[in-house]
């Protein structure tokens, strides 16, 4: 379900904050570099907090009783590495830990290889642990009928969003991909996008495509009306 139209109208910088799911997913993090990331999510009133998941319980810490969710992915950055096994145990800590959302990478090779059931299989043992699952695609290494079973495959399985890709290395996120996604869901399913978002402006055009939630770790950028000279 896309946003309303009269949200979509008045959008601005500020506006768009409680879209941005607020992304600290980097090697060599400290504790006080987290905790300060969490604060930054509360304080500029972000959707979520998106963190590793060794540092979910001191995102829980900060983040208990604000309203900001705590969230984290697996089978990532080096997606679909992962036996399913070891994706559902994996997820199920992170709840145990305080996890409130989870991204997860794909088995794209799978679903290349025809190998449809066991593509739906992985995301349905992470869906079963009872937290809304986001399923990143990494649509632009599928063609277009892979696209479709991809689709298809992850609302089977129970995904509760829907991604265009993991990360700017696949795909810089865009209208065209997001009205795609936007354009195939249905049953409740909402579109996340992610990959390099940096700009109010390229923000704003997302939502208006379809896009509920925006994954990066550019938003304080974005809310200042500013462009960020990095991001993922």
């Amino acid at each position: 379900m896309a946003l309303d139209s009269k949200v979509l109208d008045t959008l601005s910088p500020a506006s768009i904050a409680p879209y941005i799911q607020h992304t600290l997913i980097e090697t060599g993090l400290t504790r006080d570099r987290i905790v300060q990331h969490a604060e930054e999510a509360v304080s500029y009133g972000f959707n979520a907090a998106m963190v590793p998941g060794s540092w979910v319980p001191e995102v829980v810490e900060v983040l208990r009783g604000t309203g900001v969710l705590v969230a984290s992915a697996l089978d990532f950055p080096a997606c679909g590495v992962m036996t399913s096994r070891g994706k559902a145990a994996e997820a199920q800590s992170l709840v145990e830990l305080g996890a409130q959302q989870i991204d997860i990478g794909v088995q794209v090779g799978w679903l290349k290889s025809g190998l449809y059931d066991r593509f739906r299989d992985d995301i349905a043992g992470v869906v079963a642990v009872g937290v809304p699952v986001k399923v990143m695609l990494e649509l632009p290494l599928l063609t277009p009928d892979e696209r479709d079973a991809a689709v298809e495959l992850s609302m089977e399985a129970g995904a509760a969003y829907l991604k265009n890709a993991s990360s700017g290395a696949v795909e810089v996120a865009n209208p065209t991909s997001i009205a795609y996604l936007a354009g195939k869901v249905r049953g409740g399913v909402q579109v996340k996008a992610s990959g390099s978002i940096k700009s109010y402006e390229q923000a704003a055009s997302l939502l208006r495509a379809g896009a509920v939630l925006l994954g990066t770790s550019a938003g304080k950028a974005i809310v200042a009306g500013a462009a960020a000279e990095r991001g993922y």
